[in-house]
């Protein structure tokens, strides 16, 4: 068997193994993939966000977690994050996971398709890691999460781009200047590109100034 293909089928097992045991379990690894830390830098990208104690984040779409913990972890006793989703499976996992770890700094919010309920003037950052994609009316949506910012109040979009086949074939992903264009449309500004992440757009906007 050539080597793609072998691990592809080992791909197609896995997730039929992991939908026997529930679907839940299917959710967390579709969320998680393979060796994800080698290739989603996480340490690097919460370095360059200038995440710090006491800050108040939104992980939106946080699916099973791999970012709220460690964004967690990053603002300290004194901070917040707030993990956003609005799949009951993930919401439940979050909250479990939340007591088990002992995290008193995590609040899981079940979000509503338009709106993640987020606390007005509140988020120093919203964060978002291949989640831009699955938002419909994202200028609206945006637009509408101006309001839960604090005045110096940023967003983070990490969105899967095209370089690999998968977002292309199932259409998870957004071009950038799409990103920016509908951000710019919403009342933000671009104020960070970095090139980190093969896979993934990493831009930084914060609102207009008017």
């Amino acid at each position: 068997m050539r080597p793609r293909l072998a691990s592809l089928s080992l791909v197609w097992i896995t997730a039929l193994a992991l939908q026997l045991t529930g679907c839940g379990a299917w959710k967390r690894f579709a969320y998680e993939g393979f060796a994800r830390d080698s290739w989603q830098k996480p340490d690097e990208v919460i370095a360059l966000l200038d995440v710090r104690e006491g800050a108040h984040v939104a992980d939106l779409g946080a699916g099973g977690g791999y970012f709220t913990f460690k964004l967690a972890r990053a603002v300290g006793d004194s901070g917040r994050v707030y993990a956003v989703d609005v799949d009951d499976d993930m919401i439940a996992h979050l909250r479990e996971r939340a007591d088990d770890e002992g995290t008193d700094n995590v609040e899981v919010i079940r979000g509503e398709y338009a709106d993640p309920l987020l606390p007005d003037g509140r988020v120093d950052l919203l964060f978002t890691s291949n989640t831009y994609h699955h938002i419909e009316d994202r200028p609206a949506y945006f637009e509408r999460v101006l309001a839960d910012l604090a005045p110096a109040g940023r967003v983070a979009i990490l969105e899967l781009n095209d370089h690999s086949w998968f977002p292309r074939m199932f259409g998870h992903m957004t071009p950038k200047q799409t990103i920016v264009d509908e951000m710019t449309a919403a009342g933000y500004r671009l104020v960070d590109d970095f090139d980190l992440i093969d896979r993934q757009h990493f831009v930084v906007f914060e609102r207009t100034v008017e």
